[in-house]
């Protein structure tokens, strides 16, 4: 008897169908095909001891076990599950009415439990999309799933619990990954969890900053309108803090951004401590020298997301940014202008989402204090190579420079208060709500001004003559690129929307300009 089971692999962040299809016929030998790794020609011999444990015989005949498409990869131990409730419902143990209608993934231990697998977000959108009824899967990956709709979602725990969904003769609700965790049941939410959160542990209030008003209008600009931004300053003058207030000044995701983000992190395995949707945006702060596999992401026959793709819709913080490889700060280059990365394998090609806020931070030389008097050691030369790693085309795409000086003493010793975090929050929140309004039945997923292409700038920033002949002025003196005057105009307008003007003023426009000092030649000679 012929047996179909519906599972699905994720390719990026979209989940793909399977069918596990198993046959037993006249003959000997457990035979699986369909192009599985190791991981999955080794359930064979795990499934086998999950069935004989929980009472069920394994015939004596020939079992024939395909993983349909032939010519797609299967990677992975959630294929168990199916395989042994295809081989009961062959082998006619148990009838499993209900058995096509649902997907169904996870891991078998050998004493019959079920165990948590990547991806379940993708696999229960799929589920919808492809009209069956619901999935079923671990509680503890079914629970990425909790604020899901559209399809009903199963937590087992158990190989016995799946077979208790699927024969339909009792009420099976109580499985219903709702019932099984409220969504206000006093556990760790969506953005909370200790793998999302692990950066933000030290993210720091604005008003805890002394000084540095210039920095901290250049930050709340950037937070605005998701650009990126460059610290650079001698050490102590608060780069790395001012970089971790960021995160407190972004405002919430929207629907559609949480769902793309808990996508990414769902594929990657960190999605297990999500008790639905990711309501946080995500810090990611990976060290300087983080190797390039692990910044766009990359593995042989797994392809993960990197520290690129985890940060989407949120910020990327590399500190010491010019003692990075030169190789690992050029990778940077393309996603930050098509917001995507595309990994490419010799048998497959995988693109995550990567639409970030790239903060970094820098010293200006190699002793750490030039333009402090006297106190620089470097020569012109050493400057010159230390900052050679901030080529033209990573400059280009970083529209705020921030040059920060130690805080005046005075300042230090007085401790007057400073604007904080949430007022400076209210500002941006106001401003990211005339962009989303703006951008409203845009295609390509725009959110904010930062990721206008050219045909939205023309739209949406009409310069007037006084803004084009201060446009053109600025362009001849600083010797600008294309993309980089078109990226002075997206910041100009973000400047506009904190201001609440409805056009681009030349003010806005010479505010822009001044947050490019680096464009400049010799600036450090």
């Amino acid at each position: 008897m012929l047996i179909n089971i519906h599972c699905a692999k994720c390719i990026g962040i979209e989940a793909v169908p399977v069918t596990v299809e198993v046959d037993i016929a006249s003959g000997l030998g457990i035979h699986l095909v369909g192009l599985a790794d190791a991981a999955v020609k080794e359930s064979l011999l795990r499934t086998i001891t999950a069935l004989q444990s929980l009472g069920f015989r394994i015939p004596g005949k020939k079992i024939v076990i395909n993983l349909a498409p032939a010519d797609m990869h299967k990677k992975g131990s959630g294929y168990d599950v199916p395989i042994a409730l295809g081989i009961i419902r062959a082998s006619g143990q148990k009838r499993l009415p209900l058995l096509e209608q649902f997907i169904i993934m996870g891991e078998l231990g050998l004493d019959g439990s079920v165990r948590e697998i990547p991806g379940a977000l993708p696999i229960a959108e799929l589920a919808s999309k492809t009209g069956l009824r619901g999935c079923i899967l671990p509680a503890q990956s079914a629970r990425e799933a909790l604020e899901y709709r559209g399809t009903e979602i199963y937590g087992v725990e158990t190989l016995v619990d799946v077979m208790r969904i699927l024969d339909g003769e009792e009420n099976c609700d109580g499985l219903r990954i709702r019932n099984i965790y409220p969504k206000n049941d006093g556990m760790q939410t969506g953005g909370s969890h200790a793998e999302e959160r692990s950066d933000m542990s030290q993210t720091m209030d604005l008003a805890e900053i002394m000084g540095q008003d210039a920095a901290k209008r250049g930050i709340e600009i950037a937070a605005a309108g998701n650009h990126n931004v460059l610290l650079i300053g001698p050490p102590g003058s608060g780069k790395s803090s001012l970089a971790k207030a960021i995160a407190g000044i972004l405002p919430p995701m929207s629907l559609e951004e949480s769902l793309q983000t808990s996508k990414i992190y769902s594929v990657a395995g960190k999605g297990k401590g999500l008790g639905g949707l990711m309501k946080t945006r995500p810090f990611r702060s990976p060290h300087y020298s983080a190797s390039v596999a692990a910044l766009i992401g990359g593995g042989s026959d797994n392809i993960l997301p990197g520290e690129i793709s985890l940060a989407h819709n949120g910020i990327l913080m590399i500190d010491e940014f010019c003692e990075a490889p030169k190789k690992v700060l050029e990778v940077l280059r393309a996603p930050m202008e098509d917001r995507k990365v595309t990994i490419s394998r010799l048998k497959s090609k995988i693109e995550y989402p990567a639409d970030f806020m790239l903060v970094a931070a820098t010293n200006p030389c190699p002793c750490g204090y030039y333009g402090e008097g006297d106190r620089c050691t470097c020569t012109p030369s050493r400057r010159i190579a230390y900052l050679s790693k901030l080529s033209g085309p990573i400059m280009d795409r970083i529209d705020i420079q921030l040059w920060m000086s130690p805080v005046d003493p005075k300042k230090l010793v007085e401790r007057r208060a400073a604007e904080s975090s949430a007022e400076v929050a209210a500002r941006v929140v106001r401003a990211r709500e005339i962009q989303r309004k703006r951008f409203e039945g845009e295609e390509g997923g725009v959110f904010c001004n930062s990721g206008m292409n050219n045909r939205q700038i023309e739209k949406y920033c009409p310069l007037s003559p006084s803004c084009k002949a201060i446009l053109e002025r600025i362009i001849e003196r600083m010797g600008l690129s294309a993309r980089a005057c078109y990226r002075m105009i997206k910041l100009a307008r973000t400047i506009a929307d904190l201001a609440g003007c409805t056009d681009i003023e030349p003010r806005h426009l010479s505010e822009a300009a001044g947050y490019r000092f680096l464009d400049k030649q010799n600036i450090f000679d």
